[in-house]
């Protein structure tokens, strides 16, 4: 929590034209009280939405530069990586972990089982490219289950894939 510098009286500041903002809310911020002033800058302690205080310039917040204590970017940050709300930074939903694993079998050769997919000319149709697609087609995965290609030899695309337990995959093997 900031602490007010009470060493500044209020008089100092009736000397000069002071827009009076306390109380008001800007974005995620609430103007609480003048904490000291930068020239003839009035500074302000204001409280976020999230419970932190700042100290922020009154013009800054007046014409919109600072809106929070820095958990607005924080947030529009995560807001954007979460456009289907199943990828955050080092929490991946079943579905996307599926969905990536796919893609990486068919696509790089250095992945592991690469020889058994995209070595042999298995593809990810170019509509699945998009994990907006896949889960518009596939649905959430199953617990329990993976996607499983009905066709062994055939592409992953919307017509051959399925999610399936590992007893129903041990059934579709190549000969």
């Amino acid at each position: 929590m900031v602490k007010i510098n009470l060493a500044i009286e209020h008089h100092e500041y009736t000397k000069m034209r002071l827009i009076d903002i306390a109380g008001q809310q800007f974005t995620r911020l609430t103007a609480i009280a003048i904490v000291d002033r930068i020239g003839r800058r009035p500074r302000w302690i204001c409280r976020c939405v999230c419970g932190n205080e700042i100290i922020v310039e009154g013009a800054k917040l007046r014409n919109g530069h600072t809106q929070s204590c820095g958990c607005l970017r924080a947030d529009r940050c995560v807001e954007r990586s979460l456009r289907h709300g199943h990828s955050r930074p080092g929490n991946h939903s079943p579905t996307h972990n599926s969905w990536r694993a796919m893609q990486t079998r068919c696509d790089n050769f250095r992945q592991k089982d690469w020889d058994h997919y995209g070595a042999r000319g298995i593809i990810v149709c170019e509509r699945w490219r998009s994990f907006e697609n896949f889960l518009a087609d596939m649905g959430e995965r199953p617990e329990g289950h993976t996607i499983d290609r009905i066709n062994v030899d055939g592409n992953y695309e919307p017509t051959n894939c399925r999610w399936a337990t590992a007893q129903e995959q041990r059934r579709n093997q190549r000969l």
